[in-house]
C-alpha cells in the first residue's frame, strides 16, 4: 500500500480528528458488546475527547491518509530510543484493507531511533490484538487487571475497575 501516508494534525482538523477517533473506537465496542456495555468513558464514546486531547497535546498525532483523503490517525510519544503508540485508529469504512499496518509501517520510519515500541489495548479489542500481534509484530507482555494494575500508571487501577473490569493488554514491538 504505498498511497499511505501520515500528516501531522493541524489544529484546523483537531475537531475532526477527535470526532473520527470516537467514532472508530466506539465501533469496535459497538461490534462486541452493543449498548449493553459500560465500557464508556463518557456518555456514548468509548474514549472521551479528554483522553484524546490530553494524548494530542503530549504526543506527535497525524492524520492517516490515503490518496489525500483522512482515513485515520495516529498518536505516538517518543522519548529517546522508546516509543508508545497512545492511539491508532482506521475508519470502520476502510478496514481489512492493510491501511493500519501500513501506516504503522510509516511510524516505525518515522521513528528509526527507536528500539522498543509499547501500546495497550482492551481484553475485548480482538481486532486489535490480531493486528499488534499477528499484523504489526508486537508480543503480549502483561495483562492488567484488578489483581495487577499498570505499576507505571497510578490511575490504572481506577481505569481498569470502572472502564475494562476484563483487564487490558500490554505489547511490546523491540525493533532490530
Amino acid at each position: 500500500m504505498t498511497d499511505i501516508k501520515l500528516v501531522p494534525l493541524t489544529s484546523d482538523d483537531r475537531e475532526r480528528f477527535i470526532l473520527d477517533n470516537q467514532e472508530a473506537f466506539n465501533y469496535g465496542a459497538m461490534q462486541e458488546f452493543g449498548m449493553r456495555d459500560n465500557h464508556f468513558e463518557e456518555e456514548g464514546q468509548i474514549i472521551s475527547r479528554e483522553t484524546i486531547e490530553k494524548s494530542i497535546d503530549a504526543g506527535e498525532a497525524y492524520r492517516i491518509t490515503q490518496g489525500g483523503k483522512p482515513v485515520g490517525g495516529v498518536i505516538i510519544r517518543v522519548d529517546g530510543d522508546r516509543g508508545d503508540l497512545d492511539i491508532l485508529f482506521v475508519s470502520s469504512k476502510v478496514h481489512s484493507k492493510g491501511i493500519g499496518c501500513a501506516a504503522w509501517c510509516e511510524v516505525e520510519k518515522l521513528h528509526p531511533e527507536v528500539k522498543l515500541w509499547e501500546t495497550v489495548t482492551p481484553y475485548f479489542e480482538k481486532r486489535n490484538i490480531h493486528f499488534y500481534v499477528n499484523r504489526c509484530g508486537f508480543h503480549i507482555v502483561e495483562f492488567f487487571n484488578s489483581h495487577h494494575p499498570d505499576p507505571n500508571d497510578p490511575d490504572s487501577a481506577e481505569i481498569i475497575d470502572e472502564q475494562f473490569p476484563d483487564g487490558m493488554f500490554r505489547f511490546e514491538k523491540k525493533m532490530n
